[in-house]
Protein backbone atom coordinates (compact mmCIF):
# COMPACT_ATOMS: atom_id res chain seq x y z
CA UNK A 1 0.00 0.00 0.00
CA UNK A 2 1.14 3.26 -0.52
CA UNK A 3 0.98 6.16 1.92
CA UNK A 4 1.96 9.45 0.80
CA UNK A 5 4.58 11.62 3.18
CA UNK A 6 6.19 13.95 1.09
CA UNK A 7 6.93 17.19 2.40
CA UNK A 8 5.64 15.92 6.06
CA UNK A 9 9.34 16.73 7.19
CA UNK A 10 11.71 19.67 6.57
CA UNK A 11 14.74 19.13 4.32
CA UNK A 12 16.89 17.87 7.57
CA UNK A 13 17.55 14.66 7.12
CA UNK A 14 14.46 14.20 5.50
CA UNK A 15 14.27 10.82 4.02
CA UNK A 16 15.62 9.12 6.99
CA UNK A 17 12.11 10.56 8.88
CA UNK A 18 10.33 9.94 5.95
CA UNK A 19 11.45 6.35 5.72
CA UNK A 20 10.73 5.66 9.40
CA UNK A 21 6.94 7.57 8.55
CA UNK A 22 6.05 4.61 5.84
CA UNK A 23 7.71 1.68 7.99
CA UNK A 24 5.44 3.25 10.73
CA UNK A 25 2.02 3.60 8.57
CA UNK A 26 2.80 0.06 6.94
CA UNK A 27 3.03 -1.85 10.43
CA UNK A 28 -0.06 0.33 11.60
CA UNK A 29 -2.00 -1.20 8.65
CA UNK A 30 -0.63 -4.98 8.94
CA UNK A 31 -1.28 -4.70 12.79
CA UNK A 32 -4.46 -3.11 12.40
CA UNK A 33 -5.86 -4.54 9.10
CA UNK A 34 -7.89 -0.93 8.41
CA UNK A 35 -6.73 0.45 5.53
CA UNK A 36 -9.00 3.43 7.00
CA UNK A 37 -7.16 3.67 9.90
CA UNK A 38 -3.67 3.53 8.24
CA UNK A 39 -5.41 7.03 5.87
CA UNK A 40 -6.36 8.64 8.82
CA UNK A 41 -3.11 8.34 10.74
CA UNK A 42 -1.42 9.30 7.67
CA UNK A 43 -3.41 12.38 7.15
CA UNK A 44 -2.67 13.62 10.95
CA UNK A 45 0.80 13.05 10.65
CA UNK A 46 0.92 15.02 7.45
CA UNK A 47 -1.03 17.51 8.94
CA UNK A 48 1.00 17.98 12.42
CA UNK A 49 4.61 17.42 10.87
CA UNK A 50 3.45 19.93 7.86
CA UNK A 51 2.61 22.83 10.29
CA UNK A 52 5.05 21.95 12.96
CA UNK A 53 8.28 21.52 10.01
CA UNK A 54 10.67 20.23 12.42
CA UNK A 55 11.74 16.72 12.87
CA UNK A 56 10.43 14.26 15.58
CA UNK A 57 13.22 14.45 17.90
CA UNK A 58 12.73 18.53 18.17
CA UNK A 59 8.90 18.40 19.03
CA UNK A 60 8.12 18.75 22.06
CA UNK A 61 4.95 18.64 24.66
CA UNK A 62 3.81 21.90 24.54
CA UNK A 63 3.78 21.81 20.68
CA UNK A 64 1.96 18.43 20.36
CA UNK A 65 -1.04 20.16 22.75
CA UNK A 66 -1.04 23.37 21.02
CA UNK A 67 -1.60 21.17 17.18
CA UNK A 68 -4.26 18.67 18.76
CA UNK A 69 -6.86 21.56 20.57
CA UNK A 70 -6.41 23.67 17.35
CA UNK A 71 -9.07 24.47 14.80
CA UNK A 72 -8.96 21.96 11.79
CA UNK A 73 -9.76 22.86 8.19
CA UNK A 74 -13.47 23.37 8.95
CA UNK A 75 -12.27 26.51 11.48
CA UNK A 76 -13.94 25.08 13.84
CA UNK A 77 -12.98 23.65 17.57
CA UNK A 78 -12.16 20.11 17.81
CA UNK A 79 -14.32 17.69 19.84
CA UNK A 80 -12.78 15.96 22.62
CA UNK A 81 -13.34 13.02 20.23
CA UNK A 82 -11.32 14.16 17.77
CA UNK A 83 -8.54 15.67 20.46
CA UNK A 84 -7.80 12.42 21.56
CA UNK A 85 -7.60 10.94 18.16
CA UNK A 86 -4.89 13.31 17.27
CA UNK A 87 -2.99 12.79 20.29
CA UNK A 88 -3.11 8.81 20.09
CA UNK A 89 -1.81 9.42 16.58
CA UNK A 90 1.55 11.21 17.42
CA UNK A 91 1.60 8.84 20.40
CA UNK A 92 1.61 6.37 18.38
CA UNK A 93 3.99 7.36 15.82
CA UNK A 94 6.64 8.08 18.61
CA UNK A 95 6.33 4.72 20.43
CA UNK A 96 7.72 3.38 17.04
CA UNK A 97 10.29 5.78 16.72
CA UNK A 98 11.30 4.43 20.33
CA UNK A 99 10.79 0.93 19.52
CA UNK A 100 12.91 1.41 16.67
CA UNK A 101 15.72 3.09 18.92
CA UNK A 102 15.36 6.34 16.53
CA UNK A 103 14.04 8.46 19.41
CA UNK A 104 14.51 8.45 22.97
CA UNK A 105 11.08 10.37 24.47
CA UNK A 106 7.58 10.51 23.47
CA UNK A 107 6.44 14.43 24.26
CA UNK A 108 3.34 12.47 24.50
CA UNK A 109 3.54 10.69 27.67
CA UNK A 110 3.36 14.48 29.42
CA UNK A 111 -0.02 15.17 27.81
CA UNK A 112 -3.57 14.01 29.46
CA UNK A 113 -6.11 13.04 27.04
CA UNK A 114 -9.54 14.75 27.14
CA UNK A 115 -12.11 12.64 28.80
CA UNK A 116 -14.78 11.57 26.69
CA UNK A 117 -18.13 10.05 26.71
CA UNK A 118 -18.78 7.91 23.93
CA UNK A 119 -22.39 7.57 22.87
CA UNK A 120 -23.79 3.85 23.01
CA UNK A 121 -23.26 2.02 19.99
CA UNK A 122 -26.72 1.68 17.80
CA UNK A 123 -27.81 -1.41 17.32
CA UNK A 124 -30.91 -2.15 15.25
CA UNK A 125 -33.64 -4.09 16.92
CA UNK A 126 -35.70 -7.63 15.35
CA UNK A 127 -38.29 -5.10 14.44
CA UNK A 128 -36.37 -2.60 12.50
CA UNK A 129 -34.46 -4.94 10.78
CA UNK A 130 -37.18 -6.81 9.55
CA UNK A 131 -38.43 -3.02 8.30
CA UNK A 132 -35.36 -2.82 6.58
CA UNK A 133 -35.78 -6.27 4.77
CA UNK A 134 -39.70 -5.65 4.27
CA UNK A 135 -39.20 -2.79 1.67
CA UNK A 136 -36.25 -3.97 -0.42
CA UNK A 137 -37.39 -4.98 -3.81
CA UNK A 138 -37.35 -8.15 -5.14
CA UNK A 139 -35.07 -7.28 -7.96
CA UNK A 140 -31.67 -8.75 -8.97
CA UNK A 141 -30.19 -5.22 -6.65
CA UNK A 142 -32.37 -6.02 -4.23
CA UNK A 143 -31.53 -9.81 -3.85
CA UNK A 144 -28.13 -8.97 -3.65
CA UNK A 145 -28.51 -6.62 -1.03
CA UNK A 146 -30.98 -8.41 1.17
CA UNK A 147 -28.00 -11.35 0.73
CA UNK A 148 -25.90 -8.54 2.05
CA UNK A 149 -27.42 -7.87 5.13
CA UNK A 150 -28.08 -11.06 5.92
CA UNK A 151 -25.03 -12.31 6.18
CA UNK A 152 -24.23 -8.58 8.51
CA UNK A 153 -26.44 -9.21 10.67
CA UNK A 154 -26.29 -13.82 10.92
CA UNK A 155 -22.51 -13.57 11.21
CA UNK A 156 -21.94 -10.44 13.15
CA UNK A 157 -18.80 -10.00 10.71
CA UNK A 158 -17.27 -6.12 9.95
CA UNK A 159 -17.84 -4.67 6.71
CA UNK A 160 -14.38 -5.04 5.06
CA UNK A 161 -14.93 -8.71 5.71
CA UNK A 162 -18.02 -9.49 4.27
CA UNK A 163 -17.46 -7.92 0.88
CA UNK A 164 -14.37 -9.17 0.75
CA UNK A 165 -16.05 -12.49 0.51
CA UNK A 166 -15.02 -14.88 -2.73
CA UNK A 167 -16.28 -18.27 -3.71
CA UNK A 168 -13.11 -19.75 -2.43
CA UNK A 169 -13.95 -18.64 0.90
CA UNK A 170 -16.82 -20.72 1.19
CA UNK A 171 -16.97 -24.84 1.99
CA UNK A 172 -19.51 -27.24 2.04
CA UNK A 173 -18.83 -29.68 4.80
CA UNK A 174 -20.63 -32.02 7.13
CA UNK A 175 -23.94 -30.86 5.87
CA UNK A 176 -23.58 -27.15 6.08
CA UNK A 177 -21.89 -24.21 4.53
CA UNK A 178 -18.43 -22.33 6.19
CA UNK A 179 -17.14 -19.22 5.54
CA UNK A 180 -13.47 -18.26 6.13
CA UNK A 181 -12.68 -14.70 7.00
CA UNK A 182 -9.95 -12.56 8.06
CA UNK A 183 -10.59 -10.29 10.71
CA UNK A 184 -9.05 -7.29 12.58
CA UNK A 185 -5.83 -7.46 13.17
CA UNK A 186 -4.68 -10.10 10.42
CA UNK A 187 -6.82 -13.03 12.95
CA UNK A 188 -8.69 -15.89 10.66
CA UNK A 189 -10.95 -18.00 11.46
CA UNK A 190 -13.84 -19.94 9.73
CA UNK A 191 -17.37 -20.06 10.95
CA UNK A 192 -21.04 -21.98 9.93
CA UNK A 193 -22.53 -19.14 7.25
CA UNK A 194 -26.21 -19.99 8.60
CA UNK A 195 -28.87 -21.36 6.34
CA UNK A 196 -30.71 -18.32 5.48
CA UNK A 197 -27.66 -16.25 4.46
CA UNK A 198 -26.71 -18.89 1.83
CA UNK A 199 -30.25 -19.33 0.74
CA UNK A 200 -30.45 -15.75 0.17
CA UNK A 201 -26.98 -15.57 -1.62
CA UNK A 202 -28.21 -18.35 -3.81
CA UNK A 203 -30.88 -16.48 -4.82
CA UNK A 204 -28.82 -13.36 -5.63
CA UNK A 205 -26.77 -15.21 -7.39
CA UNK A 206 -29.59 -16.68 -9.48
CA UNK A 207 -30.89 -13.67 -10.04
CA UNK A 208 -27.34 -12.40 -11.72
CA UNK A 209 -27.55 -15.95 -13.46
CA UNK A 210 -24.68 -16.84 -11.61
CA UNK A 211 -24.40 -20.44 -9.66
CA UNK A 212 -22.21 -21.09 -6.47
CA UNK A 213 -21.10 -24.54 -7.76
CA UNK A 214 -19.97 -22.88 -10.65
CA UNK A 215 -18.12 -19.52 -9.47
CA UNK A 216 -14.55 -19.33 -10.08
CA UNK A 217 -12.72 -19.56 -7.05
CA UNK A 218 -11.68 -15.38 -7.09
CA UNK A 219 -15.12 -14.66 -7.79
CA UNK A 220 -16.72 -11.78 -5.23
CA UNK A 221 -19.72 -13.40 -3.99
CA UNK A 222 -21.33 -10.13 -4.49
CA UNK A 223 -20.25 -7.86 -7.03
CA UNK A 224 -20.63 -4.60 -5.25
CA UNK A 225 -18.41 -2.36 -3.50
CA UNK A 226 -18.87 -1.34 -0.05
CA UNK A 227 -19.56 2.24 -1.06
CA UNK A 228 -21.90 1.27 -3.36
CA UNK A 229 -24.25 -0.75 -1.09
CA UNK A 230 -23.74 2.16 1.66
CA UNK A 231 -25.32 4.61 -0.73
CA UNK A 232 -28.21 2.37 -1.44
CA UNK A 233 -29.01 1.16 2.11
CA UNK A 234 -29.52 4.49 2.78
CA UNK A 235 -32.12 4.86 0.28
CA UNK A 236 -33.81 1.41 2.14
CA UNK A 237 -33.03 3.19 5.67
CA UNK A 238 -35.31 6.50 4.54
CA UNK A 239 -38.21 4.30 2.70
CA UNK A 240 -38.34 2.15 5.94
CA UNK A 241 -38.72 4.91 8.36
CA UNK A 242 -35.31 4.06 10.08
CA UNK A 243 -32.97 6.91 10.92
CA UNK A 244 -29.97 6.60 8.78
CA UNK A 245 -26.28 4.52 9.51
CA UNK A 246 -23.59 3.05 8.49
CA UNK A 247 -22.89 -0.50 7.62
CA UNK A 248 -21.58 -0.91 11.17
CA UNK A 249 -24.79 -0.83 12.49
CA UNK A 250 -25.37 -4.18 11.46
CA UNK A 251 -22.65 -6.05 13.57
CA UNK A 252 -24.08 -3.87 16.18
CA UNK A 253 -27.61 -5.13 15.50
CA UNK A 254 -25.56 -8.65 15.33
CA UNK A 255 -24.60 -8.70 19.27
CA UNK A 256 -28.13 -7.02 20.17
CA UNK A 257 -30.01 -9.41 18.97
CA UNK A 258 -27.93 -12.70 19.95
CA UNK A 259 -27.97 -10.71 23.35
CA UNK A 260 -31.50 -10.26 23.42
CA UNK A 261 -32.01 -14.31 22.17
CA UNK A 262 -30.58 -15.47 25.36
CA UNK A 263 -26.69 -15.55 24.50
CA UNK A 264 -24.39 -14.65 27.39
CA UNK A 265 -22.07 -11.61 27.39
CA UNK A 266 -19.46 -14.33 27.03
CA UNK A 267 -21.15 -16.05 24.12
CA UNK A 268 -21.52 -12.55 22.36
CA UNK A 269 -18.20 -11.14 22.91
CA UNK A 270 -16.61 -15.08 21.67
CA UNK A 271 -18.99 -14.36 18.72
CA UNK A 272 -17.47 -10.86 17.63
CA UNK A 273 -14.13 -11.49 18.29
CA UNK A 274 -13.86 -9.44 20.97
CA UNK A 275 -11.69 -10.92 23.71
CA UNK A 276 -8.44 -9.88 24.68
CA UNK A 277 -5.59 -11.44 22.09
CA UNK A 278 -5.18 -14.48 24.11
CA UNK A 279 -8.75 -15.57 24.98
CA UNK A 280 -9.43 -14.55 21.33
CA UNK A 281 -6.67 -17.17 19.94
CA UNK A 282 -7.90 -19.83 22.12
CA UNK A 283 -11.45 -19.55 20.97
CA UNK A 284 -10.57 -19.46 17.63
CA UNK A 285 -9.11 -22.07 17.88
CA UNK A 286 -12.22 -23.82 19.10
CA UNK A 287 -14.38 -22.50 16.71
CA UNK A 288 -12.21 -23.48 13.60
CA UNK A 289 -15.55 -24.91 11.42
CA UNK A 290 -17.51 -24.64 14.88
CA UNK A 291 -21.66 -24.94 14.33
CA UNK A 292 -23.28 -22.05 15.22
CA UNK A 293 -26.42 -22.60 17.36
CA UNK A 294 -27.30 -19.00 17.69
CA UNK A 295 -28.03 -18.10 14.27
CA UNK A 296 -32.00 -19.91 14.31
CA UNK A 297 -32.93 -17.59 17.23
CA UNK A 298 -31.59 -14.82 15.20
CA UNK A 299 -33.36 -15.64 12.14
CA UNK A 300 -36.52 -16.13 13.83
CA UNK A 301 -36.09 -12.81 15.68
CA UNK A 302 -35.93 -10.66 12.66
CA UNK A 303 -38.70 -13.08 10.22
CA UNK A 304 -36.28 -14.82 8.48
CA UNK A 305 -36.54 -18.81 7.79
CA UNK A 306 -35.68 -20.28 4.41
CA UNK A 307 -38.59 -18.49 2.91
CA UNK A 308 -37.56 -15.64 4.40
CA UNK A 309 -34.17 -15.78 2.88
CA UNK A 310 -35.89 -16.16 -0.09
CA UNK A 311 -37.22 -13.03 -0.47
CA UNK A 312 -40.81 -13.80 1.57
CA UNK A 313 -40.79 -11.93 4.52
CA UNK A 314 -43.00 -13.21 7.36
Amino acid sequence: MQHATALAFPEENLVGWERSMMAFLVEKERRSGSRRTVEGYSRMLQDFFGRLEKTPDEVTAQEVFVWAHGKGLSGRDPSPVTIGARMACVSSFFRFLQRMEIVDRNPCDRLERPRVSPSPPRGLSAEEVRKLLAIIPDTPVGLRNRAIILTLVLTGRRRAEVFRMTRKDLAFENGRWTYTYRGKGGKTGRRELPQPAVEALRAALRARDQDLEVMGPSESLWGITSATFYGQLQGYFREAGLPPAGVHVFRHAAAKLRRDAGESVEEVSLFLDHSSLAVTTTYLRRLEGQEDKGWGAVAEAIGVGLEGALGLVT
